[in-house]
């Protein structure tokens, strides 16, 4: 499966989970967010393909939460990238 593949099962996968698709004013909201920005941001941050997250999250996730290496930067826009790797753990464990 492609990146964009992966990448749109999981905005799918957060909407059926009641996260938002669209804000007040119409515009796309947390399941673009994250499918498409922040967990993207991660991919090249890391310089990792969508593959090696997927087999490799919970150290992400740790990495990028309170007190991990890249803490500041899971800490920025509310916590949104460490959200979205929170949620994208959670679809890649009911993945497999």
């Amino acid at each position: 499966m492609t990146e964009k593949e992966i990448l749109n099962r999981f905005e799918l996968y957060l909407e059926s989970e009641g996260y938002s698709v669209v804000t007040p004013k119409g515009l796309p909201s947390t399941t673009y967010d994250y499918a498409h920005a922040r967990i993207p941001f991660v991919l090249r941050e890391e310089r990792i393909s969508i593959q090696t997250l997927m087999n490799e999250i919970d150290l992400y996730v740790k990495m990028y939460d309170f007190c991990g290496l890249k803490s500041n930067i899971g800490n920025k826009s509310h916590r949104a990238v460490i959200n979205a790797l929170k949620r994208f753990q959670e679809f890649v464990t009911k993945q497999s």
